[in-house]
C-alpha cells in the first residue's frame, strides 16, 4: 500500500530573537494522502502559516527547519534551492493569505497566471497566454478574456483571490496549500471559492492543506483537522467530530467563542481569557496552561503527550478522561 503523499515528523522551525533562537513550530507530525483534505486551525501566532512556509521551503532566511518533511518519499528538509524550485509551483503550490501583496502589481494577469507554465513547461508567450485564459475561465473569473492584461489593483478582492488560485493550479499540483484563502471575502464568495477548490480535489486527486481560523469554514471543507496552539498540535481528528464535540480546553474555547444564529440580542460571546504568548514566552509544560481553566500543577511539568479521546482522535491534555471532561486530579 502506498504511503501518504506528504509525511511530516517532528517538524520544528526556529527563529532568531534578542534572547537567542526561539521555536515558532514545535514538533509537528502530520500525514496527508492524495485526494484527502486536512485543516490547520488556531489563533494568529499559533504556528499555522509558519508550518505552511516550511512545507513550501519559503521560510525567512534566518529561520531554521529541522525534523522531516517527506513529499512523495523525497526529503525536503535540507533540500537545495534549485531542487526545491523544481517542485514548487509544479508539484506543490500555495494560495497565499493576502493576494494584493502576493501578486506582482506590475505584471498583467496572464503573465502572473502562466509564470509556472513558462518556468516548468517552457511554454512560449502565445501558448502561455492561451493557457492563462483557460485557467482564469476555470476559476470563473468574470470577463476573463477582457482582463488578461489587467493589473491586480483593477480587480476586487474576490477576483484577485481567483487569480491566485488559477496561478497555483496552473501546473496541476499534487498538493495545494491554501492559507486563509477566503479572508475578507463575503459569504457568497467564500462558498464559491471553497466549492471550486473542493471540486478540484475530487476531480484531480489533489491533496489539500487548508489553513484558517474560521471553524465553520473548516467544518464544511475538510475531512480532518489539527488544532494548533503554542507552535504544536493540541488536538486532531475527524473535522466534524472535533468541532462538534471538542476535547482539549483550547478547542472548547474556540468552538464556544463562535457567534451563533438565534443567540439573544446583545448577549456577550464567550471568550478565552488572556492572549497567545509571544514567541519564546510559552509557559513550561502545556502551552495553554496560563489561559486554561482546568490547569493543575502537573500541567506545567512537561509537554503533555497525546491522549486518545475516541476513534482516530487525540488531544494533548493530562486532564482528559474518555468522556472528554477533566478528571478529579
Amino acid at each position: 500500500m502506498a504511503g501518504p503523499l506528504l509525511q511530516v515528523r517532528g517538524l520544528r522551525v526556529s527563529l532568531p530573537s534578542a534572547r537567542g533562537p526561539v521555536d515558532a513550530v514545535r514538533g509537528i507530525d502530520l500525514d496527508l494522502a492524495r485526494g484527502r483534505t486536512l485543516g490547520l486551525i488556531g489563533e494568529s501566532g499559533c504556528g499555522k502559516s509558519m508550518t505552511a512556509l516550511a512545507l513550501m521551503g519559503l521560510l525567512p532566511d534566518a529561520a531554521r527547519a529541522s525534523g522531516s518533511i517527506r513529499f512523495d518519499g523525497q526529503e525536503l528538509v535540507g533540500l537545495d534551492d534549485a531542487a526545491m524550485c523544481r517542485l514548487r509551483g509544479r508539484r506543490i503550490a500555495m494560495v497565499f493569505q493576502e493576494p494584493m501583496t502576493a501578486l506582482d502589481p506590475l505584471q498583467p494577469l496572464w503573465r502572473t497566471v502562466s509564470q509556472p507554465l513558462r518556468i516548468h513547461r517552457g511554454l512560449d508567450a502565445r501558448s502561455a497566454r492561451a493557457e492563462a485564459l483557460r485557467l482564469l475561465d476555470r476559476v470563473q473569473l468574470p470577463q476573463a478574456a477582457q482582463r488578461l492584461d489587467a493589473r491586480p489593483h483593477q480587480l476586487s478582492g474576490g477576483q484577485r483571490q481567483r487569480v491566485m488560485i488559477a496561478a497555483a493550479l496552473a501546473c496541476g499540483p499534487e498538493l495545494l496549500i491554501a492559507d486563509e484563502p477566503t479572508t475578507a471575502l463575503d459569504a457568497t464568495l467564500q462558498r464559491e471559492i471553497l466549492a471550486l477548490i473542493g471540486t478540484l480535489v475530487t476531480d484531480s486527486g489533489m491533496a489539500l492543506l487548508l489553513i484558517s481560523h474560521d471553524l465553520d469554514l473548516m467544518a464544511r471543507s475538510v475531512e480532518r483537522v489539527m488544532v494548533m496552539y503554542g507552535g504544536t498540535v493540541v488536538e486532531e481528528g475527524p473535522g466534524a467530530q472535533v468541532l462538534a464535540a471538542p476535547a482539549h480546553p483550547y478547542t472548547r474555547g474556540l468552538v464556544g467563542a463562535r457567534p451563533r444564529l438565534g443567540a439573544t440580542r446583545g448577549a456577550r460571546l464567550a471568550t478565552i481569557p488572556g492572549r497567545v504568548p509571544a514567541l519564546g514566552d510559552w509557559p513550561a509544560g502545556c502551552p495553554f496552561a496560563d489561559r486554561c481553566g482546568w490547569v493543575v500543577d502537573a500541567c506545567r511539568a512537561g509537554m503533555p503527550a497525546p491522549v486518545g479521546v475516541g476513534a482516530d482522535r487525540a488531544a494533548r491534555c493530562i486532564r482528559l478522561t474518555s468522556a472528554h471532561t477533566p478528571d478529579s486530579r
